[in-house]
C-alpha cells in the first residue's frame, strides 16, 4: 500500500558519468532526483550539453523517477548589492534554466542568497530584479523549468530566512507581474531549524505550513530539501546531518514529511555520506518516517562522514 506523502528522492553526484547516477537512483529506489549540470562552485559553465544526456533521461523516465531538479551553483546570490557578482549570478542562472530544459527538469533550485548588509528592502529589489532578468533572459526557452527559491539558514545576512521575508519576495514578484508558474518555492529543513522554527513540535510544524499558506500559498511549494542538521535551532549555521541523526531527530523530520502541506511535493535528500552508501541508507530511514516507524542508530562512523555538497567537483561527461 502506498503512503501519502512527497515522492523521495537525492541529491546525486555524477562524477562517474551520468549514467552511473540514474543507474544508481534506480537501485536504491528515488522517486526523484536533483543534480548539477556543472561545477557548483565555478562561475564558468559548460558549453555543450554530456554527450549521455539524451541516455541518462531515458534511464530515468524508464525507472520513472521524476521530476528532475537542477541546483543552481552556489555562487549565485540573487539579493546581494554588488553590480558585478549580480551579473554573473544572472547569467549563470539563465545557463542553469537553459541546461536544465536540455535535462527536462521541471525545477531549478537557487539559493536566495545574502544582502551583505545592504537590508532587507534592498535584498527583495534584487532578488525581484534578478528573477526578472533570468526570465527574460530565457524567455524564449522551450519546456523552461520552474524557478524554485529556497529559503535561507540566515547566516552572513542571508535573506529569505523566515515566511515573512520570502512573502515579501513573492508579494514582489506578483507586483512586477511575475507569473506565480514561474517561480516556486523549496523549504530546507535544515535551513529552517536554523532560523529558529521547531519543527520538533508538532504545533510549531501546523503554524509554519499555515503561515506558508496565507503568505505565500502552499501550492507554491514545490521542493524540500529533507535533511536533519547538526547545529542547534537558531543558531543560523548550516551543517546537515543523516536523517534522524541530528538535533532536528526523527520527530522532527516526521512532522514535516507526514505534513498535509507536503503531499504534492518533491523532497531530495542532501545528507552526507553520499558516495558511501548513506544514500540508500538515508531514503530508507526517510521512508520509515513517512510510515511512522521508529529509526535505529546510526553507527558512529556514519558522523565521520562528509557532507555531500562539501566533495562538490566538476561533473563527468
Amino acid at each position: 500500500m502506498s503512503i501519502a506523502g512527497p515522492r523521495l528522492g537525492v541529491h546525486l553526484a555524477h562524477r562517474r558519468g551520468l549514467l552511473a547516477a540514474a543507474d544508481r537512483a534506480a537501485a536504491i529506489g528515488a522517486e526523484t532526483i536533483q543534480v548539477f549540470v556543472d561545477n557548483p562552485a565555478a562561475w564558468r559553465r559548460r558549453t555543450e550539453p554530456p554527450k549521455t544526456l539524451p541516455d541518462f533521461r531515458d534511464r530515468l523516465a524508464s525507472a520513472s523517477i521524476a521530476p528532475i531538479a537542477v541546483h543552481a551553483a552556489y555562487l549565485v546570490n540573487l539579493a546581494g548589492s554588488d553590480e558585478r557578482f549580480h551579473r554573473q549570478s544572472i547569467d549563470v542562472l539563465a545557463n542553469e534554466l537553459r541546461a536544465g530544459a536540455g535535462y527536462g527538469a521541471r525545477f531549478v533550485n537557487a539559493h536566495v542568497g545574502s544582502h551583505l548588509g545592504s537590508g532587507p528592502d534592498r535584498a527583495v529589489e534584487q532578488v525581484v530584479d534578478a528573477v526578472a532578468a533570468t526570465l527574460a533572459a530565457t524567455g524564449d526557452l522551450r519546456d523552461r523549468p520552474m524557478l524554485v527559491l529556497e529559503n535561507s539558514a540566515g547566516g552572513g545576512n542571508g535573506f529569505g530566512t523566515t515566511v515573512e521575508e520570502l512573502s515579501a519576495i513573492f508579494d514582489a514578484l506578483r507586483a512586477r507581474g511575475i507569473p506565480d508558474a514561474a517561480v516556486g518555492l523549496c523549504l530546507d529543513t535544515a535551513h529552517l531549524w536554523a532560523a529558529g522554527y521547531e519543527l520538533d513540535d508538532a504545533s510549531a510544524v501546523d503554524a509554519l505550513f499555515e503561515s506558508v499558506e496565507a503568505s505565500i500559498g502552499v501550492d507554491r511549494l514545490v521542493m524540500i530539501h529533507l535533511n536533519d542538521s547538526k547545529s542547534e535551532r537558531g543558531s543560523r549555521s548550516d551543517r546537515h546531518e543523516h536523517i534522524g541523526g541530528g538535533r532536528i531527530g526523527a520527530v522532527g523530520l516526521g512532522n514535516v514529511l507526514r505534513h498535509p502541506s507536503v503531499r504534492h511535493v518533491a523532497a531530495y535528500l542532501e545528507t552526507p555520506g553520499m558516495d558511501e552508501g548513506y544514500d540508500a541508507i538515508n531514503l530508507a530511514r526517510a521512508r520509515a518516517l513517512l510510515a511512522g516507524e521508529a529509526l535505529e542508530p546510526l553507527p558512529p562512523e556514519a558522523f565521520a562522514l562528509r557532507r555531500s555538497r562539501a566533495a562538490a567537483s566538476p561533473v563527468a561527461s
